[in-house]
């Protein structure tokens, strides 16, 4: 066991809000995605790195290691990004993972399913997929084990789980028990609450007109899925936007306005929803460790 391992799944904006807290208090941080993720808020998300090959969030430094999924033409950037990072690319992804942590960068790869954590044997698991239920992380995948939001429970599933919700309660970690069922309401910004959130309403490709930062107007075109216009639903800065060319679901989650016209900084950096939560993971890990 790695003493100093901890294995994250999932790279969206929560996820990578506890990501870069873990590795900014000394933890090694393995990040798992899948190949196609769909993160709203792209501009801090270190699922970004799947696409991108690489991914800075408020200046951590976030590289795709795992080649296996890499169009060919794709494969030379792939290869110049880790060598201008100091990162072999002929050794195999276990290799590449301890020079990662050697240097300093956490590394993400694709692993859906978790496969890798048997191998690395890490001291801690946490499950940040958010997919309001429980995906495959189980006990026996660490010591330590955490679920951020609704679908685990602990302790039968997870070590604990921590609460997603905003109010009162959010961050608190459970020993005994569930998070809060998810409602489909997002929380309040000056007010507005649903009206803030687009989801899509057909099935289709993405296209988008606008990016995340810009300032839009209520019913101005953002994007297109397909032939039909996405509209902006209020006045407000483009907090989030799916990525380009997404293919998407019917009510699928697509973009986030934020309706302070004056914060489009907050495009940028991790919300406060993200650092409450990833304060209260950090907690519990060291309070868990601590009682092994």
């Amino acid at each position: 066991m790695n003493n100093n391992l901890v294995i994250v799944r999932g790279g969206g904006d929560i996820a990578s809000g506890i990501i870069h807290k873990l590795y900014r208090c000394g933890f090694d941080v393995l990040v798992l995605e899948t190949d196609k993720p769909t993160s709203i808020r792209r501009e801090v998300c270190f699922s970004e790195a799947i696409y991108e090959k690489i991914k800075i969030v408020e200046n951590v430094r976030c590289i795709r290691i795992d080649n296996t999924l890499i169009k060919e033409n794709d494969l030379l950037r792939e290869e110049d990004i880790l060598i201008k990072e100091g990162i072999s690319t002929k050794v195999d992804v276990l290799e590449q993972i301890k020079e990662c942590f050697n240097k300093k960068i956490i590394p993400i790869m694709i692993d859906k399913s978790g496969e890798i954590i048997e191998k690395l044997k890490p001291l801690v698991v946490v499950d940040s997929i958010l997919a309001k239920k429980n995906i495959g992380t189980n006990k026996s995948m660490a010591p330590i084990t955490i679920g951020v939001g609704p679908g685990f429970n602990a302790p039968n599933d997870v070590s604990c789980v921590v609460e997603t919700m905003r109010g009162h309660d959010l961050g608190k970690i459970i020993f005994d028990g569930c998070a809060l069922k998810n409602t489909g309401i997002p929380g309040s910004i000056n007010g507005v609450s649903k009206d803030r959130v687009i989801y899509s309403k057909k099935a289709g490709t993405v296209r988008n007109i606008k990016n995340i930062g810009d300032t839009v107007k209520k019913d101005e075109i953002i994007a297109y899925i397909d032939e039909s216009e996405v509209l902006a639903s209020i006045d407000g800065v483009l907090r989030g936007m799916i990525r380009d060319f997404s293919v998407v679901k019917d009510n699928f989650k697509i973009a986030d306005i934020d309706p302070r016209l004056g914060e489009v900084k907050n495009c940028y950096t991790i919300s406060d929803k993200a650092r409450c939560i990833a304060g209260s993971v950090l907690e519990a890990i060291l309070y868990l460790k601590n009682n092994l």
